[in-house]
């Protein structure tokens, strides 16, 4: 061995990374972070915005936030009249077996469920849960793990697997969800919970409801032995309800979330009460509600390219034909249909402000006309009907939809060590909650990922 030149290239190198380390007096820059100027900053956690903020961006991570941060080290990006806000995050939706005027299992692929996926992105909504009708493909491929842990392109997608229905019953085997289970008997659960614990669920589904009168209804023995097994295993349950008098049962019997709004009737306060006590969470999903009423006419949006761009191909067309808008104004549930719409947001208010946890689900996806993306803008603005405030309804899709999903402490809040998963904004939807659909940029782990669906 030649010591004499392993010397000389020792040497050698360390004055090239001397010259590089002093760079002629000069601070390098941190190639990985990155400094947003000046920004509005509507923070998740409820609080007013605040005004000319500095958001430091180191790796995935938000490293800083303050006024006037020093520039020298990172590359800067100034949003003067730009509002800066979490990523949405929605609670209930379902992925992969909707494409084009339909939903069917063999349209469960990776491909659709990418498509999808992206398409949440697009519209700033990057952690999703799908409630109960997911198919082998992503637990045999790994898509759920690799998702959850930003390994897979778009959204982060949580799941409840396959959710408990019943036999010839809701939910409609033709709607992809076959894998359901079905228990005929009590005794029947305890093994079909021991399969769905294996996938470990982020909530084990149960839909009780008749459909309008068109089902039969999930027994409450069924139910009740459910919910007994799935806390045996610490899995909280979500349940699909329509009725007061299902609610008040699921609640006495321990569910630990109402996936939909009660809509025949208003909630009476000792049930209010009950539901606060008792720590369950209650998701309106509103927009579904008025899904299934407003294209008897032209919402405000119909031709709303941020609506729009959300569709499956086809579904603009079938909307908006006179023919599906004249047969969904003549429909027998027409009148019913608004009538609960108008029910839920009451029950909303009304659990709101009696301090139930509200979080954001729309039912994204598992009909063509729920829209996924825009599905989740539109809560916002219903949610504001409701009285809700803009900071409120905010804060219900950002900081609260993260505590149910426990992931609060990486997402949900623009904060100091959280993952940088922001929204920002052209305008400041504190004034306008509308201003969420102008998409300046979307944030990914501190990565932009998109300019919004029309970009």
């Amino acid at each position: 061995m030649d010591i004499k030149r392993i010397f000389q290239a020792t040497f050698i190198t360390g004055i090239a990374m001397a010259a590089v380390s002093c760079n002629n007096g000069q601070k390098q820059k941190v190639s990985d972070a990155l400094l947003l100027q000046d920004v509005t900053l509507i923070d998740g956690n409820g609080g007013e915005p605040k005004s000319h903020i500095d958001i430091l961006i180191q790796g995935d991570s938000i490293a800083a936030i303050g006024q006037n941060l020093d520039t020298t080290q990172v590359k800067a990006l100034n949003l003067n009249g730009k509002t800066v806000m979490p990523a949405l995050i929605s609670d209930h939706v379902h992925i992969g077996s909707l494409k084009g005027t339909a939903n069917k299992a063999e349209y469960y692929t990776e491909e659709n469920i990418k498509a999808q996926l992206n398409k949440y992105q697009d519209y700033g909504v990057l952690n999703i849960m799908a409630m109960g009708s997911d198919r082998p493909l992503l637990f045999e491929k790994g898509i759920r793990n690799q998702s959850v842990a930003g390994n897979y392109p778009g959204a982060r997608l949580h799941s409840a697997a396959y959710g408990f229905g019943v036999p010839g019953g809701a939910p409609p085997i033709e709607f992809a969800m076959d894998c359901v289970y079905r228990p005929e008997k009590p005794g029947q659960v305890a093994a079909q919970m021991d399969s769905l614990a294996k996938l470990k669920p982020d909530f084990v589904k149960i839909w009780v409801d008749d459909f309008g009168g068109r089902y039969k209804k999930m027994d409450p023995a069924i139910y009740r032995e459910i919910i007994r097994q799935a806390h045996q295993r610490q899995l909280r349950v979500a349940a699909h309800v329509y009725y007061l008098s299902d609610a008040r049962q699921l609640v006495a019997d321990g569910v630990d979330l109402i996936g939909h709004s009660v809509r025949d009737s208003v909630i009476d306060g000792a049930l209010v009460q009950q539901i606060k006590a008792k720590g369950i969470t209650y998701i309106p999903t509103l927009s579904l509600d008025e899904f299934a009423y407003i294209y008897g006419r032209k919402p405000e949006w119909i031709n709303d390219l941020f609506f729009k761009a959300s569709l499956e191909p086809g579904v603009y067309e079938m909307i908006t034909s006179e023919k599906y808008q004249n047969d969904l104004k003549n429909a027998p549930n027409y009148a019913k249909n608004i009538k609960a719409f108008e029910t839920a947001l009451k029950n909303l208010k009304k659990l709101y402000d009696a301090g139930v946890l509200i979080a954001m689900g729309t039912d994204s996806g598992a009909m063509p006309l729920r829209a996924q993306g825009f599905s989740e803008h539109l809560e916002l603005e219903l949610m504001v009907q409701a009285g809700l405030t803009p900071l409120q309804a905010i804060t219900v899709a950002t900081q609260n939809a993260a505590r149910v999903l426990r992931v609060d402490r990486q997402f949900g809040t623009v904060e100091k060590g959280k993952i940088a998963d922001l929204l920002i904004l052209n305008g400041n939807p504190t004034s306008d909650i509308k201003q969420t659909r102008s998409i300046y940029a979307v944030y990914k782990a501190g990565k932009e990922v998109n300019k919004g669906p029309l970009k």
